[in-house]
């Protein structure tokens, strides 16, 4: 199993954040580069949620035919 975190740089409507994603414990974290960056995301907490577990920590659904 990786111990060490999964870091990506991640940008959600202008704003840039360090996205550390934690294998061994399923879990994940961001971190903002900005003052505005950290308003957004305090603001828009469950948008933000639903983004990276849609598009980073889950692997998207395959339509069966």
């Amino acid at each position: 199993m990786r111990s060490k975190p999964i870091t990506k740089e991640i940008k959600i409507k202008k704003h840039t954040y360090k996205l550390e994603i934690y294998p061994s414990l399923v879990s994940w974290e961001i971190f903002p580069y900005d003052y505005k960056a950290a308003l957004y995301a305090f603001s828009n907490k469950n948008k933000i949620n639903n983004i990276i577990q849609e598009q980073y920590i889950y692997e998207p659904k395959k339509n069966k035919k």
